[in-house]
């Protein structure tokens, strides 16, 4: 990547301002108490500068955890190229989640108000689409050759979901809405998702006493 001039500093700069201001509204009134004016005022910027980087108050909130998303996928591709896809995965998620920084707690703050305010669920679902997509074009990046067909869209897909599910067990630990559980406990819930991915998720049924078909005779 090359150097960003200037002029993508200064966006850069203004984004993060509206996003944080965002957030830090959002979880201190509420996101329906939260207005786009008091946003810009929040962020010392014009109104009218807010509509180009945003089109409302709940994609501005949830922004913060698009940039955590954008993190994870940075950490993702600045793993060792002869670690697996899984065990990259991991260490970034690990990371990310890890690093006490503004975009790693924005990031904890805002998974935690989406879950708790339906209203910001259809912006997450974009954020969702995009970083699977980006996940997938570094998955594919790290495999030589580059795998064909549905994979790297699978794999992304997968694990993203299961990641999801680990960070909302992991939430579900949490005392009060501003309080982050334990790493410990996501750490272990991640590497048990990891590990029934790595294993794969077929596993036999367990087949009705009742059902003639189960017979080992029965020719089906």
């Amino acid at each position: 990547m090359g150097v960003i001039g200037r002029r993508e500093r200064k966006k850069l700069a203004t984004r993060t301002a509206l996003r944080e201001a965002a957030l830090r509204l959002a979880l201190r009134d509420g996101v329906e108490h939260v207005t786009v004016e008091q946003i810009a005022t929040e962020a010392d910027i014009a109104l009218r500068t807010f509509f180009n980087y945003f089109s409302s108050k709940e994609e501005a909130v949830v922004a913060a955890a698009a940039a955590g998303a954008e993190a994870l996928i940075a950490e993702f591709r600045a793993r060792p190229a002869g670690e697996s896809v899984l065990r990259a995965l991991r260490q970034a998620v690990l990371a990310v989640l890890d690093h006490d920084d503004t975009i790693s707690r924005d990031y904890l703050r805002a998974i935690q108000l989406i879950r708790r305010t339906p209203s910001l669920r259809p912006h997450e679902l974009a954020v969702l689409a995009a970083q699977e997509k980006a996940l997938a074009g570094a998955i594919t990046e790290r495999l030589s050759p580059a795998p064909a067909g549905i994979y790297p869209d699978l794999c992304a897909a997968t694990a993203l979901t299961a990641l999801r599910v680990v960070l909302s067990r992991w939430l579900e630990h949490a005392g009060g809405p501003d309080e982050t559980p334990p790493m410990t406990i996501l750490r272990a819930e991640f590497d048990q998702a990891i590990a029934a991915l790595a294993a794969g998720l077929d596993r036999p049924g367990t087949a009705d006493p009742a059902d003639p078909d189960r017979e080992a005779g029965s020719g089906q």
